[in-house]
């Protein structure tokens, strides 16, 4: 078994998800993969559970009924890994928005340079995005200034869902108080370990709009994050009482 897993909801990824599987498979770390699919009626579980017979012991799969939210497919594969030896685990998408090739270096940084949480960051060193319509590119980047300026917390990509979390984090941050969803999720999970003194760092990725596929983004989840920073804000001062006392 790898000492890190890669997790991947799905939700009618058909047209992506045997790619991105052989894919991550070829990595020269050798993750292991699980799949969380929300009961898709377009068979990406039955295409995960053909590509488990070519890889026994290294991808899983976890069926739900239904489409039950992104940040709750992400705690119940949080779960998964904690049930078991992993000691890095990593959040991606399954459209190839995020380069299977960048899983190297965020999961380096947290192994060989002492990062707790490392972000791939698509505004970390500009904005470095492909094919999004400017709206949504300008939706997004000013979405992670608002949470800088609301939370004080110094990250460039707060919403980014490429994400590399040590395994302690993940143990002290208290998975039964998330609260959120969709954006507001991605923040309030860097915004924990922010507050409870994890060493959070970003590294610039380039993101490429989804060729395959529908997105599954919607106006409603941008709503979530806007309400959802001004509560993150009013629980900084206990956030850190808990990070002093997992030390």
């Amino acid at each position: 078994m790898s000492d890190a897993l890669v997790i991947i909801p799905t939700y009618n990824e058909i047209e992506n998800i045997e790619k991105m599987i052989h894919t991550v498979m070829g990595l020269e770390d050798g993750f292991d993969l699980l799949v969380i699919d929300d009961g898709s009626p377009d068979g990406t579980a039955d295409a995960v559970r053909r590509c488990m017979e070519t890889y026994p012991g290294r991808l899983f799969l976890e069926t739900r009924q239904g489409k039950l939210g992104l940040g709750t497919a992400y705690i119940h594969g949080f779960r998964w890994a904690l049930a078991r030896d992993y000691g890095f685990i990593i959040e991606m998408d399954a459209d190839f928005s995020h380069n299977p090739a960048d899983l190297t270096r965020l999961y380096h940084e947290c192994k060989d340079r002492g990062a707790d949480v490392c972000v791939g960051s698509r505004y970390i060193s500009g904005v470095n995005v492909v094919n999004w319509p400017m709206g949504r590119v300008l939706m997004s980047y000013f979405a992670s200034a608002y949470v800088r300026k609301v939370t004080g917390m110094p990250l460039r990509d707060s919403t980014a869902g490429f994400v590399c979390y040590r395994r302690k984090v993940l143990e002290d941050i208290g998975l039964d108080s998330i609260q959120f969803k969709g954006y507001a999720f991605q923040i309030e999970m860097k915004f924990k370990s922010w507050c409870m003194g994890c060493r959070v760092v970003e590294v610039p990725i380039v993101f490429v709009n989804r060729q395959l596929g529908t997105s599954k983004m919607d106006s409603s989840i941008f709503g979530e994050a806007v309400w959802g920073v001004m509560k993150l804000r009013m629980q900084r001062r206990k956030l850190r009482k808990r990070g002093r006392s997992a030390k």
